[in-house]
């Protein structure tokens, strides 16, 4: 077998847009389990959507991008759901950049043999395939962004603004996460952003220019987040998966203490996630665990335990055929850093 008998059948994304879920959701409401908490957390989304004076948060973890839930991101940001997104290096750029320059994910078999992937350079994502010469292919265009940059750190944030730059002369797919958030100025830090593809562009970027070169700053990250934090007052989060975008959103809370201001816990928090707390984590704190280091208040909050792309599509299916994001004021936070 060679490469392509592997890589043939794409991920398809799902459109929110094409199905009303406001039946399905209202009718768990008054069942039981995790059907009521999706309801539930389908309710608590509503109210960030209608609260005039809340910023919503989006923080993204695992590979809900690759396995079919890229679109409904760019649907969140299109139709003024979110205003600031937190992500992991992966969410971003593997994946999202990734499609944006033309690549594919496809659809494959947890069952596959390793190393006969290996041998193909081909990736795997649980069920899902990437052609790693595409991927360094990847690598390469953030490599060239960087040699396009004044050498200086970078907050991820400014990094990934000059990747939606870049895409608006050179995507070969045009409705990526990364562009919609340039376009809508709807701010995207990667707190941990080496940890990507882009870490590897940015590797080679530097070793090839060790005098003067570009970095990406992680605090600068934190102190910038925790302006936005500190401007917007009230805020919501609505966070698939944990780790670091999660904890990173949460910690702005405990950061403004720290530089002089007292500002609100997160008033409003969804999270949906497969992770244990048993061990202490449940990839960082649950949202009750996460009150008493003050950082998300516990009047509206809801924990999901389901697996992202198949609860995901519904809850946000149903924010966008409620409408209520018509009337929301677009807040536009990328412009704080303009001035």
């Amino acid at each position: 077998m060679n490469k392509k008998d592997f890589l043939n059948r794409v991920v398809k994304h799902i459109d929110i847009k094409s199905f009303d879920s406001t039946p399905i959701i209202d009718s768990m409401r008054d069942m039981s389990f995790t059907s009521r908490e999706i309801a539930q957390a389908a309710d608590i989304l509503q109210l960030m959507i209608k609260d005039a004076n809340c910023t919503n948060w989006l923080t993204l973890a695992g590979s809900t991008s690759a396995g079919g839930c890229m679109q409904v991101y760019v649907d969140m940001i299109k139709n003024n759901m979110i205003d600031v997104v937190v992500a992991t290096g992966a969410s971003i750029v593997d994946m999202d950049f990734f499609e944006a320059l033309g690549y594919k994910h496809y659809i494959g078999s947890s069952w596959a043999d390793d190393k006969q992937l290996r041998s193909l350079y081909i990736d795997r994502i649980y069920d899902t395939y990437i052609d790693e010469e595409e991927l360094q292919a990847c690598d390469e265009t953030t490599k060239i962004i960087a040699n396009s940059l004044e050498p200086r750190p970078y907050s991820s944030r400014e990094f990934i603004k000059e990747m939606g730059r870049y895409l608006t002369k050179h995507a070969v797919k045009k409705d990526s996460l990364v562009q919609t958030a340039f376009e809508h100025n709807v701010p995207i830090f990667c707190p941990a952003f080496s940890d990507s593809s882009a870490g590897f562009g940015l590797a080679k970027h530097q070793l090839e220019k060790p005098e003067k070169h570009v970095s990406i700053d992680s605090v600068k990250d934190f102190v910038e987040l925790t302006k936005i934090k500190m401007e917007a007052g009230d805020s919501g989060l609505f966070m698939i998966g944990g780790g670091v975008p999660k904890n990173f959103a949460q910690d702005t809370v405990i950061c403004a203490e720290i530089l002089g201001k007292d500002v609100p816990m997160h008033k409003y928090a969804v999270q949906i996630t497969v992770a244990d707390p048993r061990d202490g984590a449940c990839s960082s704190s649950t949202l009750k665990e996460a009150s008493s280091w003050g950082k998300v208040d516990t009047v509206y909050e809801q924990m999901v335990y389901a697996e992202a792309t198949s609860v995901l599509p519904l809850i946000i299916s149903y924010a966008y055929h409620k409408g209520d994001w018509k009337n929301r004021k677009k807040w536009e936070w990328a412009k704080l850093f303009d001035k």
